[in-house]
């Protein structure tokens, strides 16, 4: 299949699947994971699903079973999601590997095979907030991220270069852990200069386990201006 015809393919996927904010991301220079036959990825695909607004406004001070519930749910959707892209994507004659959302395959780093929020900005999606979440224009943090892995071409990007906060620290002044740094991000940051990951994990740990085991939160999320206003327009 062509490049052209792939990325028709692609587009009117996406369209079935009703996903509003997707693109592809250049990974050419990063460690991606391997395929079956030890191989590395040039490209991901990115995507993002919406929260529900009502239930993210609603944890500003912690999460909440209506909150876990919806965690899940989109969780799982995504996974749905990436593995029948991936078999898609297949069939069209390329390789490529589905991400699963929120597994953290590495206990000691606290962290997963690859980062969403880098193929998501690459791919022009978004940016990285203080809380060390991805920021769209058009949903904030109010998202979960997807990503499949290919080597098939695309037109990817333009990644996003720079941080679109401002002075604004509304989610470091809400971090229960005072885990958030502060620092305005840019491609390369590393993550711990934005996040303290082990004072978040432990905070979570030890006040929200009853919400899978002590991974979520959501209240830095929660109480982002640019998740607010996805919230207001629902409500005018």
């Amino acid at each position: 299949m062509s490049s052209d015809s792939f990325s028709f393919w692609l587009t009117s996927w996406m369209q079935k699947q009703k996903i509003p904010l997707w693109g592809a991301a250049d990974l050419r220079g990063f460690l991606t994971p391997f395929d079956a036959k030890g191989r590395e990825f040039p490209s991901a695909i990115s995507w993002a699903i919406p929260m529900n607004p009502l239930i993210m406004a609603g944890i500003q001070d912690g999460p909440n079973r209506a909150y876990a519930d919806e965690y899940s749910r989109v969780n799982v959707l995504i996974n749905d999601l990436a593995e029948k892209l991936a078999a898609g994507i297949e069939e069209c004659g390329f390789r490529a590997k589905p991400l699963a959302a929120s597994e953290r395959t590495d206990s000691v780093n606290i962290k997963g095979d690859f980062p969403h929020k880098t193929a998501a900005t690459r791919a022009g999606l978004g940016w990285i907030g203080r809380n060390c979440q991805l920021i769209t224009r058009n949903y904030g943090t109010w998202i979960r991220l997807g990503t499949v892995f290919t080597d098939a071409e695309l037109p990817c990007g333009p990644s996003v270069g720079r941080s679109f906060c401002g002075r604004c620290t509304r989610c470091i002044d809400a971090c229960p852990a005072g885990a958030l740094k502060g620092k305005a991000w840019y491609p390369g940051l590393p993550r711990e200069d934005i996040l303290d990951v082990r004072a978040c994990d432990s905070w979570k740990k030890k006040h929200y386990f009853r919400y899978h085991r002590g991974h979520t939160c959501g209240i830095c999320s929660a109480v982002c201006p640019y998740g607010l206003k996805v919230l207001k327009r629902k409500t005018a």
